[in-house]
């Protein structure tokens, strides 16, 4: 199953676009879930309830539901032929999992005197979405108990960029912190604990916390794996203004950063030129140079691009939607120039200029928003804002910095073999 990521900056149109890419899909010939967060998105791509999947287990939410208490989306709904459409479950998934919980241990919470909670006194808890979107995400990548998964295509209705960048970074920052704070290879024999806490003066943490970081561990793997799936890749929304065009750039920088493919850049609700208003035709002119710049740029650099025009009133339903599902490139493109693939490359030269060089395709990134620091085995790269930690090759952690630069939208590093530790032929 591919996964299609929909993103781009707040008001720009995403669900709009994701809905149009879902019905292209769909219109052919693939089977197509769209996931979105947005409870008016119904009045774009939802029929009605008795068109629901008669008789067909509605995916892989189905494993989350039996192994966490609540399906991260609502049961999927058919529009037409080929699409259902089902909403992400944020805040009220985390609600009805404390209320599993309290009906779980009601007798252990009345004997210490606790007070239940109620429905009502609940409210959104901080980053609920982003782990509604990550649960989602694991769930469409959980193995098919079936010969065939449910759909052939998922596009999800991701927040805004630098939301669905935090989202797709967090389980790879949390087992970095788990394996600094609790690394497994030292913990202690059980027998040896008591002995250590009496020498180091300190209690040793006991065997079930480093158990339960490594649960913690796996379910994270697993989310971080479903993030980086090899058949996830990422749809850009751009708004047709010049700052829309500055923040395209960074946005791919930062995705680039954190290894997530662009498949393609839309620009939407682009105005028709020609009209003899000034105000409407100086508005129109704008948005043309904008989505001209933008073009020229990403297809230099081998991106799919498209243009859809603006509706005038919100698009609603398929009839409506199906002038920009005409547009939109089809889900599943890939161009290697906008895709990062392997994260960084190395390049042996040490026998024409002694160095190793590393490259970390960058697209979109400025040299002013890009620092780069060499912290023991790792480097901590940030561009446009976002920040990434990855683990350097075995024969570069023998190496040192020498010089480091952007060139032709790739980072390079070049590493010095240290004399100290590197390995001399006998």
């Amino acid at each position: 199953m591919r996964t299609l990521l929909v993103t781009g900056p707040a008001g720009a149109g995403r669900t709009t676009v994701a809905a149009a890419t879902a019905l292209r899909a769909a219109r052919d010939g693939a089977r197509v879930l769209l996931l979105t967060p947005d409870r008016e998105a119904g009045g774009l791509l939802t029929g009605p309830p008795e068109a629901q999947i008669p008789g067909q287990r509605s995916g892989a939410g189905d494993a989350v539901e039996r192994s966490e208490g609540t399906p991260p989306w609502t049961e999927p709904v058919r529009v037409e032929t080929g699409l259902w459409a089902a909403r992400l479950r944020g805040s009220e998934s985390a609600a009805e999992a404390l209320a599993v919980w309290q009906e779980r241990y009601e007798d252990t919470l009345e004997l210490l005197g606790a007070t239940p909670l109620a429905a009502e006194e609940l409210t959104p808890l901080p980053g609920s979405r982003e782990f509604a979107l990550l649960r989602a995400l694991a769930a469409l990548h959980e193995p098919e108990p079936e010969p065939e998964p449910a759909w052939d295509v998922a596009v999800v209705d991701m927040p805004a960029a630098w939301e669905t960048l935090k989202a797709l970074a967090l389980p790879e920052q949390l087992v970095r912190y788990l394996r600094r704070l609790l690394p497994a290879e030292r913990q202690a024999a059980r027998g040896l604990r008591p002995l250590l806490g009496r020498l180091l003066g300190a209690p040793v943490p006991a065997g079930r916390v480093y158990e339960a970081a490594a649960r913690w561990e796996e379910q994270l793997e697993t989310v971080r794996e479903a993030a980086e799936a090899a058949g996830a890749r990422v749809r850009l929304v751009l708004e047709p203004t010049p700052r829309g065009v500055r923040e395209l750039r960074r946005t791919r920088a930062a995705l680039a950063l954190q290894g997530c493919a662009v498949e393609a850049v839309v620009a939407n609700r682009v105005l028709p030129g020609g009209s003899e208003d000034a105000w409407y035709a100086t508005l129109a002119d704008e948005q043309h140079r904008v989505v001209k710049e933008a073009g020229a740029e990403l297809r230099a650099a081998g991106a799919a691009f498209c243009v859809l025009p603006h509706l005038g009133p919100e698009p609603q339903g398929p009839v409506a939607l199906a002038a920009l599902a005409e547009s939109v490139p089809p889900p599943g493109g890939r161009s290697p120039a906008a895709d990062p693939g392997d994260p960084a490359e190395v390049d042996d030269l040490l026998a024409d200029e002694g160095v190793l060089l590393y490259r970390l395709p960058l697209p979109g990134a400025e040299r002013g928003d890009l620092t780069l620091v060499r912290r023991g085995d790792e480097l901590l790269i940030t561009a446009a804002g976002h920040r990434r930690a990855l683990p350097l090759p075995a024969a570069l952690r023998r190496c040192t910095i020498t010089r480091a630069g952007l060139h032709e939208a790739e980072l390079h590093i070049r590493f010095t073999p240290d004399p100290k530790v590197w390995p001399h032929p006998t």
